[in-house]
């Protein structure tokens, strides 16, 4: 028996009792159950550390599990999480969620089939839930959840209200149906380097994992990874674009990407690189981890972020990086606009890049000229200097503006960076943004130039300036807005933006046409063109 406080003569109350009804009632709340089952889980090491990420992701699994229903009669039932490694995602999803159904929330009749890409994976956490369901504190609060004696196996155990947790790898989900299907990283790091095994995942698990749903309208599938390929699980789902609620969260916040889920719940970070989870994950820490993981696995793993290895077209080895405070003096400024002027969130946003010309090469020209001695020709070396040409990207965004929005910061842009042409891409919306720049800003010192692509995809666009960035020619500063650049050209065709790349291929490729930007083969052949002399030679300077 609890300890017992008597209060008069007549009225005794169980106080340990009374704490348990109350941890019951906090625990209705998921995030509160997660706190208060800590050490259950992990007894003796660190304590509970708190990230608001994990209300987030908390708050989107509660709304799965109430069945909250939208508008159109759908249920919220088809939800991807793609956090860093180290966020806590497992334990929540694989651990916590169903404990708190089968508890918490008197649901101890729902079914769960976790897959993993391994068994001994799915195993691990499997082994913590039943830990955490078998524990004094847990069956204290909620005794109605009993496991069966004769389904209690690692692989799988049951209880008497005939809800039941089952763990396989992706490979071998047959026979049993479940209310929730949990996938956890489907793909290993190394896995995610095959394209076989790609393919056999996505193929199992389009193919699979629908028929193993007890009610396929109302039973819900969850994926939680970190993002490893482009066609990885995730990437699969969003380019077939099925109904499920993408929690994109990466390590450092990418304001560009961020997009607010199903139920209205936006990422709250609002700068620029600022960390998801420093309680546990400090700068230091993050800094240190990038530096050993390099780009590659850095964009994928820690920003959610997946690209071929390097990058794909535009390879991000590709870009030169400029390392000094300030620009070079430049010679030419073009700025290119690709136009989306609306707020709706599933259309791309408008995105402006602007890109310095200047003589910033290495290569030189040596020419002997030789002038007579009577005044008309004289023996004499003349040396100069031509440069091979180079490109910046000076400054780039990407918003979504409504069409007036977008004038003025189009406008600003071009004032604040002294713009001389304006290229934007001659489509509907385009037009209309030229044509209100030319009418109410055509005083300004800038031109407004619209540009047919003729025909040409964007692939063939961006091919047709890959030989710029392979051969040395373009620079980036090391800045946040260059990033977003950079990013998306390396994940380019398969990234869900393209905004900024279209920019991209319009803006070199008119410096390319009009001769501002020339392949190394060509400026070597405009040299050696320059020693050439034309004309007849010059009379000998004696008789011959």
């Amino acid at each position: 028996m609890g300890a017992l406080l008597k209060l008069d003569h007549q009225t005794t109350i169980d106080v340990d009792q009374q704490l348990i009804e109350l941890d019951r009632e906090d625990c209705k709340d998921l995030v509160n159950f997660i706190k208060l089952a800590w050490p259950i889980i992990e007894p003796g090491g660190e304590g509970y550390v708190h990230g608001w990420h994990i209300d987030y992701i908390a708050e989107h699994l509660m709304a799965l599990s109430e069945g909250v229903e939208f508008e159109d009669g759908s249920l919220y039932n088809r939800l991807m999480i793609a956090v860093p490694p180290g966020s806590m995602k497992s334990l929540m999803v694989n651990v916590f969620l169903p404990a708190y159904e089968w508890g918490p929330m008197n649901k101890p009749h729902l079914r769960y089939i976790c897959v993993s890409h391994s068994q001994e994976l799915a195993i691990r956490d499997g082994l913590k839930m039943r830990r955490l369901v078998e524990s004094d504190w847990f069956r204290e609060r909620w005794p109605h959840v009993v496991l069966q004696k004769d389904q209690n196996q690692k692989q799988k155990f049951e209880n008497t209200a005939m809800g039941f947790r089952q763990c396989c790898a992706i490979n071998s989900i047959t026979g049993a149906r479940a209310d929730r299907i949990i996938c956890d990283d489907l793909l290993s790091v190394s896995d995610a380097a095959s394209q076989q095994i790609r393919d056999t995942t996505n193929q199992q698990f389009f193919e699979a994992i629908p028929t193993r749903l007890v009610n396929p309208k109302k039973s819900s599938i969850i994926v939680i990874q970190q993002r490893l390929a482009e066609d990885d699980i995730i990437g699969s789902i969003i380019s077939r674009q099925l109904p499920y609620d993408y929690l994109m969260l990466p390590m450092r916040y990418s304001p560009s990407r961020a997009e607010p889920s199903m139920l209205g719940l936006e990422d709250p970070r609002t700068e620029e690189g600022e960390l998801l989870f420093p309680a546990r994950f400090p700068p230091e820490v993050v800094e240190r981890d990038e530096e050993i993981m390099g780009k590659w696995a850095v964009a994928a793993q820690f920003q959610q972020s997946p690209e071929p290895r390097g990058g794909g077209i535009i390879q991000r080895d590709f870009w030169q990086e400029w390392k000094r405070p300030n620009f070079p003096p430049f010679d030419y400024i073009i700025a290119s606009l690709d136009t989306a002027y609306t707020t709706k969130t599933e259309n791309d946003p408008s995105a402006m890049t602007v890109w310095g010309v200047w003589s910033g090469g290495d290569q030189t020209a040596q020419v002997t000229r030789s002038y007579s001695a009577d005044g008309t020709m004289a023996q004499m070396e003349r040396t100069y200097t031509q440069e091979h040409p180079k490109c910046m990207l000076m400054a780039a965004w990407s918003e979504r503006l409504e069409l007036h929005e977008l004038v003025e910061r189009v406008r600003e842009t071009m004032l604040d960076y002294g713009v001389d042409k304006l290229l934007v891409e001659n489509k509907a919306s385009g037009y209309s943004v030229a044509q209100e720049l030319r009418r109410v800003y055509g005083y300004d010192d800038f031109g407004v130039q619209l540009v047919d692509p003729k025909g040409q995809d964007k692939l063939a666009r961006l091919y047709s300036i890959q030989h710029l960035f392979s051969e040395g020619l373009i620079y980036a500063p090391n800045r946040s807005f260059a990033d977003l650049v950079i990013n998306q050209a390396a994940q380019f065709p398969k990234g869900k933006h393209d905004d900024l790349v279209d920019t991209t291929s319009m803006a070199l490729r008119h410096l390319r046409d009009i001769g501002l930007l020339v392949r190394g083969s060509e400026w070597t052949a405009e040299l050696d063109q320059s020693r050439v002399h034309h004309g007849a030679p010059p009379p000998p300077l004696y008789p011959v």
